[in-house]
């Protein structure tokens, strides 16, 4: 074996990537601390409660990261098909009597000893599946008969399983993160215009259908929170009376009035507010500094990679972690109607924790094969 073939394979992983992904989680599990301590007191009389699970979450997240950090992503192209598979099947168990109903939608497993959202298996599994797709139909990706229909299948496929529990918000973002993976591989731009024109009206459909009209009102929300404030447009008023009042530097860590029953579940889809609330505007921009710096960093991975394979795997986990995040501080700051979106690493979580980490450990091992 050559000296250069050594090297190759003792090639460390993006430490950018790995300190980046950290940071975030470590944020994630103060800001859960702090911005929980209420509901914890007054549900289960602990106000560790939620942050004994964020930190068992965080451990064992590290440890997938780790795990998938040293296996070669190309087992991933072998095994995409029953990976994909086994997704499936765990979200079509939401169905069954583990389908666990909270707020009128059925998201969760519940196991006796856990909770687990299939959908999280699902986004990662489905980029996984899709990359191999790309990848085989690399010289057809531009047709619309062998590259297009296919694509549009699959991606109806992934996103169907996830639309029925009903959680568009979800369905919405890996929709959007395949579509960015076939862009990279190659579609023509009029196909996209395409699935884009198709995506609006499937939009517009799901928000004014019968039967939807929690949607509709989400959306009227929207488009004036203050003309409601005391009902429908009570939690991104809240939501914006918390970053408005961090100002600058923030009232300070731990001091946030709006997680005392204002913000609902101030430590879930809103805790970007929290943030802003008590560590201002420059915490705020930390956080999206971090963000950017990770997007980075899968961008360049993606560039660097040797092979297709890897270039959109290492592309739909990052379009998926851009993306959801774009939503959800979209969300937050009231640029989109509210929608049931985490932020990633650092929203309240254990499942979404898991397999964004594992993802990043994805990453970290394409990031040991660049050139």
């Amino acid at each position: 074996m050559t000296e250069s073939k050594k090297k190759a394979k003792k090639k460390s992983a993006d430490f950018i990537l790995l300190i980046t992904t950290v940071s975030l989680v470590f944020i994630g599990i103060v800001m859960v601390f702090s911005s929980s301590w209420p509901e914890s007191m007054e549900k289960y009389g602990n106000g560790y409660f939620f942050l004994k699970k964020q930190l068992i979450s965080a451990i064992i997240g590290f440890v997938a990261m780790v795990a998938t950090m040293n296996i070669k992503y190309h087992v991933y192209r072998r095994f995409a098909l029953p990976i994909y598979i086994f997704a499936l099947l765990l979200g079509c168990l939401i169905f069954s009597p583990l389908g666990m109903e909270i707020k009128g939608a059925t998201r969760w497993l519940d196991f006796g000893f856990t909770t687990f959202m299939p959908s999280d298996a699902i986004k990662l599994a489905s980029i996984i599946f899709f990359a191999k797709f790309l990848t085989n139909k690399k010289e057809k990706i531009g047709t619309f008969l062998q590259g297009t229909i296919p694509a549009l299948l699959l991606i109806g496929l992934s996103c169907i399983l996830i639309l029925v529990q009903p959680d568009l918000g979800t369905t919405v973002t890996l929709a959007a993160t395949l579509i960015a993976m076939f862009y990279v591989a190659g579609a023509r731009v009029f196909h996209l215009l395409g699935m884009g024109v198709g995506a609006g009206f499937f939009l517009y459909y799901a928000i004014t259908s019968e039967g939807n009209e929690y949607r509709m009102e989400r959306w009227t929300t929207f488009r004036d929170p203050f003309s409601d404030k005391l009902d429908s447009g009570w939690q991104i008023v809240q939501s914006l009376y918390a970053l408005g009042s961090g100002g600058i530097f923030g009232l300070g860590l731990g001091k946030s009035r709006q997680k005392f029953f204002y913000i609902p579940e101030a430590y879930n889809d809103f805790i970007f507010s929290i943030i802003g609330e008590e560590l201002g505007l420059l915490g705020t921009l930390l956080v999206l500094f971090l963000f950017l710096l990770l997007i980075w960093r899968g961008v360049i991975i993606a560039m660097k990679t040797e092979d297709l394979f890897g270039c959109y795997l290492a592309s739909g986990i990052t379009a998926l972690i851009a993306i959801q995040s774009l939503i959800n501080i979209a969300v937050v700051t009231s640029s989109i109607p509210t929608t049931g979106i985490t932020l990633p690493f650092i929203s309240y979580g254990g499942t979404s924790l898991l397999f964004y980490m594992a993802g990043v450990g994805i990453l970290l091992n394409i990031s040991r094969h660049t050139k």
